[in-house]
């Protein structure tokens, strides 16, 4: 077994922490898995794994040859794939973190067009609202909705997004439609709280130019997009959603727009990546198809306005 073999079994087991679901994921016996690894190892000179009897884990140096391996095995991919004649021919495997709705509603309906045209690229999807560590957790590329932090990650903006406050009409047929976000402090929203840091997110609105905020009480408060909609349809008070969420419910009547005139920032939208250097050519394809459908699907707008 060469080289690139051995190193693209060592990545599956540690990305499937299992030497068992590695081989079943490879269609291989488990015991051509392990006689892998320990070929590796010995190869290498150290450990790459911590085994007991429940659980397979990286020791400090499986996790230092873990990125390693990776770009290794991503750019002999590409070398494989540069001179192949048509790009449905283009082999490899990429992963994609997204946020759950992203994920759920747009990203996953639309695939079987992508997996059409590019059959032998396989995608592993992260599907969360949690905010991963591309480089650590060998993520190839990720969509953010939000500020970014100054990560040294390498950003693409695609736009922003239209976000709007919106109650359901019960709650409005119970408590009155406020008219200004001054009438809030008679009102209830729905609590969001960060999934990764938990801080909880404060009522936006522009005013003239200015962004101001405010903190309206809460009986609940979810860690979810999915969880803070379902609140919201429930009746469980006021929410602020980018209106591509909730724009069925808008139409069916299940929610109602408040307060049009007081919305607050639209959030910006990237692809991000980990590194600078030249993207693989599986990755380049597989974006090149999503930086449109997310525009489409997301309604996105070119000002921040």
């Amino acid at each position: 077994m060469d080289s690139v073999d051995l190193f693209r079994i060592f990545l599956r087991v540690a990305e499937n922490g299992s030497f068992v679901r590695a081989a079943e994921s490879l269609n291989r016996p488990a015991s051509t898995v392990s006689a892998a690894v320990q070929a590796l190892e010995s190869r290498l000179g150290t450990r790459l794994f911590h085994r007991t009897t429940r659980s397979v884990s990286l020791t400090i140096d499986g996790n230092a040859f873990y990125t390693r391996c990776q770009t290794a095995v991503q750019y002999i991919e590409e070398t494989e794939n540069l001179f192949r004649s048509s790009s449905s021919e283009v082999t490899g495997t990429i992963r994609v973190d997204v946020p759950g709705r992203v994920g759920s509603h747009i990203i996953i309906p639309a695939l079987p067009s992508f997996s059409r045209r590019h059959p032998a690229i396989k995608i592993e999807l992260g599907v969360t609202d949690r905010n991963v560590n591309l480089a650590e957790e060998g993520i190839d590329c990720a969509v953010r909705v939000g500020q970014l932090e100054n990560s040294g990650m390498v950003a693409k903006r695609l736009g922003y997004l239209s976000v709007i406050n919106v109650a359901s009409a019960e709650y409005i047929a119970e408590s009155g439609r406020p008219a200004t976000p001054g009438e809030l402090c008679r009102h209830y929203s729905v609590g969001y709280a960060s999934p990764t840091s938990g801080r909880k997110e404060s009522f936006e609105w522009i005013d003239q130019g200015e962004v101001k905020r405010t903190v309206v009480n809460s009986i609940l408060t979810v860690n979810s997009a999915e969880a803070s909609i379902a609140a919201c349809i429930a009746g469980m008070g006021i929410l602020q959603i980018p209106a591509y969420d909730v724009s069925d419910q808008l139409s069916s009547g299940i929610l109602c727009e408040l307060m049009p005139e007081f919305r607050p920032r639209p959030l910006p939208v990237s692809i991000l990546y980990p590194h600078r250097r030249h993207l693989s050519r599986p990755l380049r394809l597989f974006t090149d198809w999503l930086a449109p459908l997310l525009l489409g699907k997301m309604n996105l707008s070119n000002d921040e306005n």
